[in-house]
């Protein structure tokens, strides 16, 4: 009865905020990692089989039409299967979690009567361990080792070829509630939530915070969409927010660009927080912020490009060899070595980042800025040397120009906020000499005449999408006949079916593998790129070739407003993680641009005061507990 595969488009997500499981159109949950978004899988048929794990309510003798939906501006899904014989709803969430993580699905009748078939198969440590199960009245445990996961249900399941299924019949106006919950093995299961509570719940949290979306435009229901799921990829203990809920779904179809996107990226901190703040949602935004200032505290020569959920920096890369990947798309990665990497560019987005936070607080914080100090010493020392990039490239090191680029986005932000707080101190001077040296080297190098355009990096003749940002981050205005001829040379040169690639994978300039960035294999148009393309249009006066190819975008979206990381123009299907977050943040940047709400919004009721907090305990705040908004609830 299962597909052992659907296409990216068909699955859905729900979350608790501190873990997320994708959900098919079929009924099958194919993906949950248990009990946060970097653990091992219960669940992993979505870059395996069936014998990997999975969970999934559908109808005995199939379904003549299935419909899904989000309810609306919420994360409650519900699935409605049509059979000749009646229809049926599969209503799934996770509640927010106070104490143990639960998966509730609810199968209620609608019309007639339908025969449903349940077929749990549990699966830990991403599809390897077989677990010990028990049964009781209404409970069906599984255990295996440290962990446990709970059914309560009020069917009667049974065990068959190491499977827990159950048939049962429901009829117009019946509601079966199934649980399941996650535990220590050594500790009894909590008990089941009353499911109409539960739902009821859920709902009013998921409501209540899309209601603080500021946006008031023509694209409202996708960013508040696009919202929401930046909002489910949030570790709520911490305020850190993952690039994705899963591992290893392929960059190409059959291909080995697989990465593990679990973990939080420094890199997405400037784009996250100015979609977060212009969407009017300042808790979330500061508490990113708080864990961004947790992460890179330290040594900052031991500064890494990505974190665990909670700021782990052990993230060893290993392939799971048992699990032959999504389509056959091998391997499957557990882990990212690109957390080693030296990538130059992302200094600068940290700096943005800190820069855009302190606005938005209106304030400046004393300990914050000794730290940036700190981090603008280390820019200057390295900012000369090649570096992997911000496509985390397995190739040999260059001189990429964007990292150059962001470099100097370091040294200007820094020397804004010395210009916009004169309180603080530092060798500005010296720094606008480090500036400018940057700047002209950039041009100098970066440029290539016969090209017209930046370059991927010095002395290249290849395009690179990342070259996008130049005005976006005001290294150079819009006007520049520079950054116009870069805008037109990519929209030229790297379209794919009308969407941006991030770079052409094969370098006839190099000896390397695969190209410039170590690998074979080709890889689909990078969503985020394709953003960045309707940003740039917009800024240079073409405002409606913007919008069209922003139409295009949204299209792109499948049938709950859901991104992947990549669209493959020739399979035409997403491909790459999901949903992912830079691919939603760039949708609600690009839409507020489109409707002229250029500026993060900082706080709704004050201007910043542009005064300096003298101290340090607030560097390292307590971390963000997991209601962020729970002040905001309506009275139950």
């Amino acid at each position: 009865m299962k597909n052992v595969t659907l296409p990216i488009e068909d699955y859905a997500v729900i979350g608790d905020l501190r873990t997320a499981a994708v959900v098919g159109v079929n009924g099958s949950i194919d993906w949950l990692c248990l009990p946060d978004f970097d653990s091992p899988s219960c669940f992993a048929s979505l870059v395996g089989d069936e014998s990997h794990g999975f969970w999934q309510f559908a109808p005995s003798a199939g379904a003549s039409a299935t419909r899904r939906r989000y309810r609306e501006n919420s994360l409650v899904l519900e699935t409605e299967f049509d059979t000749p014989t009646g229809t049926v709803r599969v209503t799934d969430f996770m509640p927010i979690r106070e104490t143990h993580p639960q998966v509730m699905r609810v199968v209620e009748g609608v019309a007639g009567t339908v025969d449903m078939h349940m077929n749990l198969t549990v699966r830990f440590g991403y599809g390897c361990e077989v677990p010990w199960v028990t049964s009781t009245e209404g409970l069906v445990r599984m255990t295996a080792g440290p962990e446990a996961v709970a059914l309560w249900h009020g069917v009667a399941p049974v065990g068959e070829d190491m499977h827990t299924i159950a048939d049962f019949a429901v009829h117009e106006g019946q509601r079966f509630a199934f649980t399941l919950v996650w535990h220590p093995s050594n500790e009894d299961p909590p008990p089941p939530l009353d499911a109409s509570y539960a739902v009821r719940r859920t709902d009013d949290f998921w409501r209540d915070w899309a209601a603080q979306c500021t946006y008031e435009g023509p694209w409202r229901e996708a960013v508040v969409r696009s919202l929401i799921t930046l909002k489910a990829l949030t570790f709520a203990p911490t305020g850190g927010i993952v690039a994705a809920a899963t591992t290893s779904l392929p960059e190409t179809l059959g291909g080995g660009r697989n990465w593990d996107y679990r973990y939080c990226w420094l890199r997405d901190a400037t784009f996250t927080l100015e979609s977060l703040m212009r969407g009017g949602y300042l808790d979330e935004a500061t508490a990113w912020h708080d864990w961004l200032l947790r992460a890179i505290a330290g040594d900052v020569g031991q500064l890494q490009i990505m974190y665990g959920p909670a700021g782990e920096r052990r993230l060893e890369e290993w392939e799971v060899s048992w699990l032959p990947g999504y389509e056959k798309s091998a391997p499957v990665r557990v882990g990212n070595a690109a957390s080693g990497q030296f990538q130059l560019d992302v200094f600068g987005e940290v700096m943005s980042a800190l820069y855009h936070a302190a606005h938005a607080e209106g304030v400046k914080n004393q300990a914050v800025w000794n730290l940036q100090r700190v981090l603008m010493d280390y820019v200057e020392a390295r900012w000369v040397e090649p570096d992997e990039g911000i496509w985390e490239v397995r190739g040999p090191r260059r001189h990429f120009t964007y990292s150059k680029v962001m470099a100097w986005v370091a040294v200007d932000r820094a020397i804004k906020t010395l210009e916009e707080w004169p309180n603080l101190e530092g060798p500005i001077d010296h720094w606008r000499e480090v500036r400018q040296q940057i700047f002209d080297e950039v041009c100098a190098q970066g440029y290539n005449e016969d090209v017209r355009a930046f370059t991927q990096y010095y002395g290249s003749d290849q395009l690179d999408a990342s070259l996008l940002r130049i005005p976006l981050v005001g290294f150079l205005p819009p006007s520049d006949p520079r950054v116009i001829a870069t805008i037109n040379a990519i929209n030229t040169s790297l379209l794919d079916d009308g969407f941006v690639l991030r770079y052409r994978t094969h370098d006839e300039n190099t000896n390397a593998t695969g190209g410039v960035d170590g690998l074979t294999g080709r890889e689909g148009a990078f969503l985020a790129c394709s953003f960045w393309l309707v940003d740039c249009l917009h800024l240079i006066g073409r405002t409606e070739d913007a919008r069209d190819l922003f139409t295009r975008l949204l299209a792109l979206r499948n049938d709950l407003g859901l991104l992947s990381e990549e669209y493959d123009t020739t399979a035409h299907r997403l491909v790459g993680n999901f949903p992912q977050a830079f691919s939603h943040v760039s949708l609600v940047n690009s839409a507020y641009r489109l409707t002229k709400h250029d500026e993060p919004r900082t706080t709704p009721t004050t201007t910043p005061t542009r005064g300096v907090i003298d101290h340090a305990s607030s560097l390292f705040p307590p971390a963000v507990r997991p209601l962020t908004t729970a002040r905001r609830h309506r009275a139950r």
